[in-house]
C-alpha cells in the first residue's frame, strides 16, 4: 500500500490538479465533461518524444470532433509523471478514483505503463498506450482494457535487424537502459540477431537519465562488432549517439543501428551523424496526404514542431475510443473496450486497422532511412523504404503469452 505521505508527495510533484467531484446520473445529463488524462514525461529525457507535444496530438482529435461527444464537453487533464513509477500510480489512482477521468493516454515509462494497466483493468478505464513499448504490454501482462496503438519492443528490432544483417553487419554488440523497455528491447534484439544467422558478441546497460557513455561505447568499441545496436529513446539516445561519434565509432568502422530511435532524437542529432541509419515507425510526419493533413493541424497547436509517432498515437487513440464512446452511450470501459475491438480504427493516419485481442492495433509500420543531406533540425529527414503489413510488423499470435490470444 503506498504510504499517505508518499501519495500527497507524489501528486504535488506531478503537477496534478484538485480533484473535482464525483459525476452523478444528474450531472451528466445537463453536460459535465467526459474526462481524458494524458499521463506522461513532460520535463524529463522523454519530454521531447512524449511530453506537451502528445497533449497537443490529443487535443487534435479533440477539435476534430468539435470539443465534444454527444451533448457533452471533453476536457483534457495532463500530468508529468516524472519518470517515477510511485507518481505515475498516483496519479493513475487520483485521476481514476477521485477525479472522475474515463480514459488515461499513456505514453510513459514501461515500468509506469504497466503499474497503470492494472489500475486501469481494476476499474474497467481505458488505456490507451501511445508510446510505452514493452512488449509485455500485449503480452503476459496484457489486459482488456489496454490498447496498444504504439511501437514496441518487438516490431523495433524485428524491422531493422533483419536488413541490416543482409547488408552484411552480422557481429553485434547492444547498449540498453536498464529498466523493462531495455531490456526488453536487448532480450527482443537478441532473439533477432540469432534468427537472422547474426552474432551477439556482448550487451552493456546504464541508468535512466545516464550523462556519460564512455564505460559503455568502450566495451562495445573493443568488441569489434560490426552493427552496435542502441536500445534507448529519447534524451539517452541522442546523448549516446551524439558521444558515439565523439568516440570514433562510426569513424573506425562500425555502425550505428536504432531499435526505436525517431525523428526527434535524430533531429536533436543532426542528419549529418545519422546518415544512412534505417528505422522503423508506425507514422512519418510527409507520408501522405493524411499525416500531412494531422501535422499541420498539430503544428498549430505545438509551436510549428512536427510530430512524431507517439505524438499521432495520441491522435488516433483519442478519436477511436470517443467513437466508441459514442456508440455505446457510455464510459463503461467494460462495454467501450469490446466496441473499441470490434470497430476497425480508420482516422486521417490509419485505414482500417483491426484490434487484436491483446489489445494491438494491427497498423503497418514504415521502414525509413535518414536522409544524408538532413541538416540539425530539419524536419524532412526520413526517406521511406518499405512499408510492412501488420503481420510483418507485429509479434504472432501464436507466439504471445497474451492469454487472450491463446485457443479455449
Amino acid at each position: 500500500m503506498t504510504h499517505p505521505t508518499l501519495r500527497r508527495r507524489s501528486l504535488l510533484a506531478a503537477g496534478l490538479a484538485a480533484p473535482t467531484l464525483a459525476l452523478g446520473n444528474r450531472a451528466r445529463a445537463q453536460g459535465a465533461p467526459i474526462k481524458i488524462g494524458v499521463l506522461c514525461d513532460m520535463s524529463g529525457i522523454y519530454a521531447d518524444d512524449t511530453g506537451p507535444g502528445l497533449v497537443a496530438g490529443v487535443n487534435v482529435a479533440v477539435n476534430e470532433l468539435g470539443g465534444k461527444i454527444g451533448n457533452r464537453p471533453i476536457q483534457v487533464l495532463a500530468a508529468d509523471d516524472k519518470n517515477k513509477p510511485d507518481v505515475g500510480a498516483d496519479v493513475a489512482a487520483q485521476w481514476l478514483d477521485k477525479d472522475g477521468v474515463s480514459a488515461i493516454v499513456c505514453a510513459s515509462a514501461s515500468s509506469i505503463t504497466l503499474a497503470v494497466a492494472s489500475l486501469c483493468k481494476a476499474r474497467n478505464k481505458a488505456l490507451l498506450i501511445c508510446g510505452s513499448l514493452s512488449a509485455d504490454l500485449t503480452g503476459s501482462q496484457c489486459s482488456p482494457m489496454s490498447f496498444q496503438f504504439s511501437l514496441d519492443t518487438y516490431a523495433g528490432p524485428k524491422s531493422v535487424i533483419a536488413p541490416t544483417i543482409r547488408e552484411g553487419a552480422k557481429n553485434w554488440f547492444i547498449i540498453n537502459v536498464d529498466y523493462a523497455f531495455g531490456l526488453s528491447l536487448r532480450d527482443e534484439g537478441a532473439k533477432f540477431i540469432a534468427a537472422n544467422g547474426g552474432k551477439l558478441l556482448g550487451t552493456t546497460s546504464f541508468p535512466l537519465g545516464t550523462t556519460d557513455f564512455a564505460s559503455q561505447l568502450l566495451q562495445a568499441r573493443s568488441s569489434g562488432a560490426e552493427a552496435i545496436a542502441l536500445a534507448c529513446g529519447g534524451a539517452d539516445w541522442s546523448n549516446l549517439c551524439k558521444q558515439a561519434h565523439e568516440f570514433g565509432i562510426t569513424q573506425g568502422g562500425q555502425r550505428l543501428v536504432t531499435l526505436t530511435g525517431g525523428i526527434n532524437e535524430i533531429q536533436a542529432v543532426g542528419g549529418d551523424l545519422c546518415a544512412g541509419m534505417i528505422a522503423s515507425t508506425p507514422f512519418y510526419w510527409d507520408l501522405d496526404e493524411g499525416s500531412r493533413g494531422f501535422s499541420a493541424k498539430f503544428r498549430a497547436l505545438h509551436g510549428g514542431r512536427f510530430p512524431n509517432w507517439q505524438q499521432a498515437n495520441g491522435y488516433s487513440s483519442v478519436m477511436h475510443w470517443a467513437r466508441a464512446v459514442a456508440a455505446t452511450g457510455t464510459e463503461d470501459g467494460a462495454k467501450v473496450a469490446p466496441a473499441m475491438r470490434a470497430a476497425p480504427v480508420k482516422d486521417a493516419l490509419i485505414d482500417g486497422a483491426a484490434i487484436r485481442a491483446d489489445g494491438q492495433v494491427m497498423r503497418p509500420t514504415y521502414l525509413v532511412k535518414v536522409k544524408p543531406e538532413t541538416a540539425k533540425g530539419r524536419a524532412d529527414i526520413f526517406s521511406h523504404v518499405a512499408t510492412l503489413s501488420a503481420e510483418q510488423s507485429w509479434r504472432p499470435a501464436v507466439e504471445s503469452a497474451c492469454p487472450a490470444l491463446k485457443p479455449v
